[in-house]
């Protein structure tokens, strides 16, 4: 590993029972206070120095956003440019954020699918490195750090609920609890209904292509997750949920109204699990929650949002 990771060490909170339906103390592991907004700079970090180590003057990355920006943000730390590609679909707020963290922002194609094929040719005409948004395993390994963070704190917990996009997050999770020994802590994978990617490919028993994200948590917009992740219930023992973008965004409120943090609906997907499914919670005591964060989001979107979806 790098001798200086980009990323930080973020708190972990534990919350009162009574802040959830599952009654039961949750710990939070706070990665939305990220310098980059999201848990992103943790893979993508790692990723971008080992680009640089081997020899890399320039990057190239497609993302919806969190991705783009902790790009960004590692180009920034390590002095070299950074293009990021965008899709249509991202807003004009989340370009600028990241175009103001350093990179050169490019809009192309209406999905990620079309964004990240433009990124990897541009990378290989200008013989620049690219770095995948969720897919590579230095990523994951990046990812898992939070995991040894929580460890090293000492804090005891039984499963881990995380919200699934491409998932580079989840398997970066399970990477961090094999390493530290903890190969039968189950892991929770939340997605809301219109980006359920995972979910529609477990059920199916193959990796399916949604033919459309129609979720308002468009960071997990990823309309197939990368094949190691489809792969990883045969590894670890891994539970899909889905919640609805209602009780996403009513998660980052309640979030926002107790923590003082905003973050994006697909972060409040895993939040929402608490409320929505204390079922699914009933057989543990020590819940973690991985509060990953996101860039695209504001007080007024989720007051918007929550309007649209009464």
């Amino acid at each position: 590993m790098p001798a200086s990771p980009l990323h930080l060490d973020t708190p972990l909170f534990r919350t009162q029972p009574s802040y959830s339906a599952s009654n039961k103390p949750l710990w939070l592991k706070l990665d939305a206070l990220q310098p980059s907004g999201s848990f992103k700079l943790r893979g993508i970090g790692r990723l971008c120095q080992h680009e640089v180590e081997n020899g890399a003057r320039e990057i190239f990355c497609a993302s919806g956003g969190n991705a783009g920006i902790a790009a960004a943000y590692a180009g920034r730390a390590l002095g070299i440019p950074v293009t990021i590609i965008v899709p249509e679909t991202t807003s004009e707020e989340v370009r600028q954020s990241i175009a103001a963290t350093g990179a050169t922002v490019l809009v192309h194609g209406s999905v990620f699918d079309e964004a990240n094929a433009h990124a990897v040719t541009l990378a290989e005409q200008r013989k620049a490195a690219y770095v995948h948004p969720f897919d590579h395993p230095l990523l994951w390994e990046g990812h898992g750090t939070l995991i040894d963070e929580v460890v090293v704190e000492g804090a005891e917990f039984d499963c881990v609920i995380a919200s699934v996009g491409g998932g580079g997050l989840m398997a970066g999770i399970v990477a961090g609890l094999k390493r530290n020994g903890l190969s039968d802590v189950p892991v929770i994978a939340v997605e809301t209904e219109g980006a359920a990617s995972f979910h529609a490919s477990l059920a199916a028993g193959e990796r399916i292509t949604l033919p459309t994200i129609t979720s308002i948590a468009n960071s997990l917009g990823a309309r197939q997750v990368a094949r190691h992740v489809f792969d990883l219930p045969k590894q670890h023992p891994i539970e899909s949920v889905t919640v609805t973008d209602a009780q996403a965004v009513a998660a980052c409120l309640k979030f926002a109204d107790a923590y003082r943090i905003l973050v994006e609906p697909a972060c409040g997907a895993a939040l929402a699990v608490a409320d929505a499914h204390p079922d699914i919670l009933a057989r543990f005591k020590n819940p973690l929650i991985e509060v990953c964060g996101g860039i695209g989001v504001s007080l007024e979107k989720l007051k918007v949002w929550r309007e649209q979806l009464l």
